[in-house]
C-alpha cells in the first residue's frame, strides 16, 4: 500500500486510482472544478484513510475482499445517503466482506475509513469483548454510544493530523504503535454487540438491483440504452429500477447513466491529440448525439467547454508535486 501522506487532486481519474483499498467510480454532480485530497495514516494492522471532496458527487465503491472495512461520514452538509439511508451524526458503517456500495453527497463532505485484516478484528474483538467480531453478510448502519463514537473520530482525526502536519512524528514507531493500540481499543467498543443501541441493514434486494445495473452500465458503456433495455438488463420492471436509482443515486436511471458516459467523453478527451481526435467523435461514441446539448451538459458538470478539456490537458501533462504529499495537477 502507498505510504502515509496527504495527497491533493484535481483531477477525477487520478483520485480514483489512488484509492487502492477499493474500486472506485466517482460521478460528479456538482458543478465547478473538481478538488479533492486523500490523507493516508498506515498503524501497523490499521488502514485509515480520510477523503475530502469540494463538489457534490456520486461514488459507488467496491471493496476489497481481504480487509474488513468500517467508515463513517466526518465532515457533511446536507448529509450523505449511502445505500439509499441517510446518515445521521454518530452513524458508522459496518461493511460486509467485499462489500458493493453507493455514496452520494449534495455537496462538500469529509469520510473517514479504518480497514484490517478480518483476523486482525477477530483477535482483538475476542481479546477486549470475549467475543470475535466478523463483518456481517451486508452492510449495517449503526450509532454507537456518544463518548465511543466521539473517541474514535477524535483518534482518527488526530492521526491524519499528525500526517499532513507532523509526519516525522507519527513515523516513530512508539508513536504509530500507541496509535494504533488506541484505535483498535475504540473502534471495538464501536462494534461490540451490546454497545449499538441502534443498527439500521442496508437494503439489501435494492442494494443487489442497483449492483446489477452498475455492472451493465460498465458492460456496455457507449451504447444509448432506453428504459426497456435497462430493465430487460437488469431485471427489475420500471417502476422498480426507477425507486431503486431515486433512493441510491438521487435521480433518474437515464440521467445517471448520462452522467456516467458524460465522464467517459472526459476522459476519453484528457488522454487524446487534438491533431487526430475532434470533441464530436469522442461524444457520439458515448451516445451523445445533440452536440449542442452534450456541450452545454459538459459545462455545467466540469465548468469548462469539452474543447478547452482537449486542448489544455494536450498541453499541460498531469504531473507530480511534493509540496504537499503528492499532488496530481490538471
Amino acid at each position: 500500500m502507498p505510504v502515509n501522506g496527504a495527497y491533493a487532486f484535481t483531477e477525477l481519474s487520478d483520485y480514483e486510482a489512488s484509492i487502492e483499498e477499493a474500486k472506485i467510480e466517482l460521478v460528479v454532480t456538482g458543478g465547478g472544478q473538481f478538488k479533492a485530497k486523500l490523507t493516508r495514516a498506515d498503524l501497523g494492522q490499521l488502514h485509515l484513510l480520510r477523503s475530502r471532496e469540494d463538489l457534490a458527487s456520486i461514488a459507488y465503491l467496491g471493496l476489497r475482499a481481504d480487509l474488513v472495512f468500517v467508515t463513517f461520514p466526518t465532515r457533511f452538509n446536507p448529509a450523505p445517503v449511502w445505500a439509499g439511508q441517510e446518515l445521521r451524526p454518530g452513524d458508522v458503517v459496518f461493511h460486509g466482506r467485499q462489500d458493493h456500495i453507493h455514496m452520494r453527497t449534495a455537496g462538500s463532505s469529509e469520510k473517514g475509513f479504518i480497514a484490517l485484516k478480518p483476523e486482525h478484528l477477530a483477535f482483538w474483538s475476542k481479546t477486549l469483548t470475549d467475543t470475535e467480531a466478523a463483518p456481517p453478510t451486508f452492510a449495517r448502519i449503526i450509532q454507537p454510544s456518544r463518548s465511543a463514537w466521539t473517541r474514535l473520530l477524535h483518534l482518527h482525526a488526530g492521526a491524519c493530523r499528525l500526517v499532513e502536519d507532523s509526519p516525522e512524528v507519527i513515523a516513530h514507531p512508539e508513536v504509530t504503535r500507541a496509535l494504533e493500540q488506541e484505535l483498535i481499543h475504540a473502534l471495538i467498543t464501536c462494534l461490540a454487540p451490546d454497545a449499538p443501541p441502534q443498527a439500521r441493514p442496508i437494503r439489501a434486494r435494492r442494494a443487489a438491483v442497483m449492483n446489477r445495473f452498475e455492472d451493465m452500465l460498465a458492460a456496455q458503456p457507449g451504447r444509448h440504452l432506453h428504459m426497456p433495455e435497462l430493465c430487460e438488463a437488469v431485471g427489475v420492471c420500471e417502476r422498480t429500477l426507477r425507486l431503486c436509482c431515486a433512493e441510491f443515486v438521487g435521480m433518474s436511471p437515464r440521467q445517471y447513466l448520462r452522467l456516467r458516459q458524460l465522464k467517459m467523453v472526459r476522459t476519453e478527451l484528457q488522454k487524446a491529440d487534438p491533431a487526430t481526435t475532434s470533441v464530436a467523435a469522442a461524444a457520439r461514441k458515448y451516445g451523445f448525439g445533440e452536440l449542442g446539448r452534450f456541450a452545454g451538459m459538459y459545462r455545467t458538470v466540469y465548468g469548462e467547454m469539452p474543447s478547452a478539456t482537449l486542448q489544455l490537458r494536450h498541453r499541460q501533462p498531469v504531473g507530480r508535486s511534493s509540496s504537499e504529499g503528492n499532488v496530481s495537477k490538471a
